[in-house]
């Protein structure tokens, strides 16, 4: 449970009993942290405000996303006490808690966004209509997750129940998190959406960009090291295993050296192919549907439907259509 600070109160010394603080001058500590913050400032020409709202919060967005993640599977990630019968009600309850904080934190992004970019946009209007693009995806990211959870089951011979594996497997909580964080960058708020998927990343090992687009029905098995980058488009009905990366080969410049920014750099894994273990794949190539691809490939090029990719001694085979064994 979230600790209320109002209710620390200050140790208790003895009266020669020296305090922990004593043998440390704060005040200087303090004094030269500000210095370090105004310098890096400085340097970034960073003097903007933060707006009347703050910043948006890591700790309010996990509570959000948790509540978000009970109103969509109220009975297995609700309260204990929930039964059929209280699940609309409980459903509509974490709306309206979840949502009207949501929207505290979409203003504070947005306001910083146009406290960097000058922008003149209507924040409050903006705010309404990513809240309540969200809302209505609701229902259909709830049936998609349905589909991501029979492929986990039904790809999983140690999965005994579609129960266990929405409560004991790491690449459910992990896609839950990427499909409303996919949401919430398709509907204009990338930090938050960003802030999702690192929160996920901590609680499970598995990195994907909040900008990937990826299809029904998707496993992931194990997951720990599984990377999927920004620009990443991953069709329907496909498996990967841990330690898996779909990344960038290169990045593009423009003529002052900048990076330049969201262009197509990932993968695009058709629909039915199965990535084993280690595997890498990098760059814009399309990995075609059904094809297999084993542990430890490193890929940079593309494969036609139907592939079956392996890591040899000393060189790496491609067979199309030939069975994997």
């Amino acid at each position: 449970m979230p600790t209320n600070l109002s209710s620390i109160t200050e140790p208790q010394f003895a009266e020669n009993e020296a305090r922990p603080e004593s043998a440390v001058a704060l005040d200087r500590v303090v004094e030269r942290l500000r210095g370090v913050r105004e310098e890096w400032r400085s340097l970034q020409e960073r003097h903007i405000e933060y707006g009347a709202h703050g910043f948006p919060s890591r700790h309010a967005i996990g509570r959000i996303v948790d509540t978000l993640s009970a109103a969509l599977f109220p009975i297995r990630l609700g309260p204990a006490e929930l039964t059929p019968v209280s699940e609309d009600e409980f459903v509509r309850t974490s709306l309206q808690s979840a949502l009207p904080l949501l929207a505290a934190q979409l203003g504070m992004e947005l306001e910083y966004e146009q406290s960097v970019t000058g922008a003149g946009e209507d924040i409050a209007g903006e705010v309404t209509r990513i809240i309540a693009g969200l809302a209505e995806r609701l229902p259909e990211i709830r049936r998609v997750l349905d589909t991501d959870l029979e492929a986990a089951y039904s790809g999983d011979p140690a999965a005994r129940s579609v129960d266990e594996v929405l409560l004991c497997y790491p690449c459910v909580t992990a896609v839950i998190h990427h499909r409303l964080a996919h949401e919430l960058y398709r509907l204009g708020a990338p930090l938050i959406a960003r802030i999702i998927a690192e929160i996920a990343h901590s609680r499970t090992g598995i990195d994907i960009h909040p900008g990937a687009s990826i299809g029904e029905s998707f496993f992931i098995d194990h997951g720990t090291g599984v990377v999927i980058g920004q620009t990443a488009i991953i069709g329907n009905r496909v498996r990967i295993y841990q330690a898996v990366t779909l990344g960038a080969r290169s990045f593009a410049t423009d003529p002052q050296g900048n990076l330049v920014k969201d262009e197509p750099r990932h993968p695009i894994i058709e629909d039915d192919v199965t990535i084993y273990s280690g595997a890498t794949i990098l760059g814009r190539i399309t990995i075609g549907a059904g094809s297999v691809i084993g542990g430890n490939v490193w890929l940079t090029r593309p494969v036609p439907p139907g592939s079956r990719v392996r890591q040899g001694t000393p060189t790496m085979t491609i067979e199309t259509g030939a069975p994997f064994d």
